[in-house]
């Protein structure tokens, strides 16, 4: 019963999508359909920051492939750990949606105060110190100092940080700010979040066999910036063939000008947010055609300050390009690029200029 109220609740906040319309499970075409299904049965809902994806099926299967193999397939780290990674993450992009959801896992996962302690974002308050130690690091900025663990297991952790950075910009462009309905006061949240964790540890508990999802997109190479993967294959192969998919799809999306502008934005970047104001992204495009202006700023913020992004900003974007599945491409190249970078400078990597993602 509890099960059956969860995935109805999930499935119903897929009308609180922005800017694109969501696929409707009884109507999604086979290749949305190749996702829904697992999606609902190995994460336990139909999540939305997944779904959302829909308009665009190249991309859904990109989102889905990276957040399997890394937070849901079984791995050396418990799912807790695993969990606060994500939430620690979420917490440092500003993304409520994700860290209520996240910290909500982690509350069926495991007792104590913890999960609170993440929710809270007082991250020095959590008990466990392996479990601290890793939210810390996930908390961010990216300052590229050691992670806390071997090298060994970075396919496994760096592969859960990028997955998060990367759902954390769509999630702040596409979805409201929690899962949680608005009616919920503030001081019975914790008690909702509890509730969610309920029913969604069920799910949390399996571990399904890694490299299941790697079929719904082609094989490809690991890209340098991505080499701390390479040392799990079906780590590897997820991000892999994610990012060959979403590159794909910026090169009919994206201006080759607006990918160049953002690969340099990024290249030294550590996750801090850039300001208050959006003046930066304005100033940043001014030297770009004034047709690929717009398209240069939602990618500038989606990548750098995802929660800046609003009506005006994809208004602006689509009188060039009006349909949801480019409005998609665009956004989930632009989290990727970022995520990507995130992901090398938590990993520890060093890495030639020419070697970042966006380049070219």
């Amino acid at each position: 019963m509890v099960n059956r109220f969860a995935r109805a609740a999930v499935r119903r906040s897929l009308g609180r999508v922005r800017y694109v319309r969501p696929v409707a499970p009884a109507s999604a075409p086979p290749a949305v359909r190749r996702v829904y299904d697992p999606l609902e049965r190995e994460f336990g809902v139909l999540a939305p920051p997944v779904a959302l994806h829909a308009p665009q099926p190249r991309a859904l299967a990109a989102a889905w492939v990276i957040l399997r193999e890394t937070l849901l397939a079984r791995g050396h780290y418990a799912r807790a750990a695993r969990e606060a990674v994500a939430a620690a993450v979420s917490l440092g992009n500003a993304c409520p949606y994700c860290v209520d959801v996240h910290t909500s896992t982690l509350h069926g996962l495991v007792r104590g105060p913890d999960a609170a302690a993440v929710a809270a974002d007082r991250v020095d308050a959590v008990a466990d110190p392996a479990v601290r130690d890793l939210a810390r690091w996930a908390r961010g900025p990216a300052t590229g100092h050691p992670p806390p663990f071997p090298a060994e297991q970075a396919p496994e952790l760096v592969g859960v940080a990028v997955t998060f950075h990367y759902l954390n910009r769509m999630v702040n462009v596409f979805l409201d700010g929690s899962p949680l309905p608005a009616a919920v006061p503030g001081r019975l949240r914790g008690g909702a979040r509890r509730l969610l964790g309920a029913m969604m540890g069920p799910a949390a508990r399996r571990e399904p066999l890694p490299g299941a999802a790697l079929d719904l997109l082609p094989p490809a190479p690991l890209p340098p910036d991505l080499d701390w993967a390479a040392g799990r294959p079906t780590v590897a192969a997820a991000f892999a063939r994610a990012s060959a998919a979403v590159d794909e799809l910026a090169e009919a999306a994206v201006p080759a000008a607006v990918r160049d502008l953002v690969g340099e934005r990024i290249a030294d970047w550590d996750g801090s947010p850039p300001g208050i104001s959006r003046a930066w992204a304005a100033d940043a495009v001014v030297g770009l055609p004034p047709a690929y202006r717009p398209t240069a700023r939602l990618a500038l913020l989606t990548a750098m300050a995802s929660y800046q992004v609003d009506d005006a900003v994809v208004d602006d974007h689509r009188r060039r390009a009006p349909g949801d599945a480019d409005l998609i491409a665009v956004t989930a190249w632009a989290s990727l690029t970022a995520a990507r970078r995130l992901g090398a400078r938590m990993a520890g990597a060093r890495r030639r200029p020419a070697d970042r993602p966006g380049a070219g």
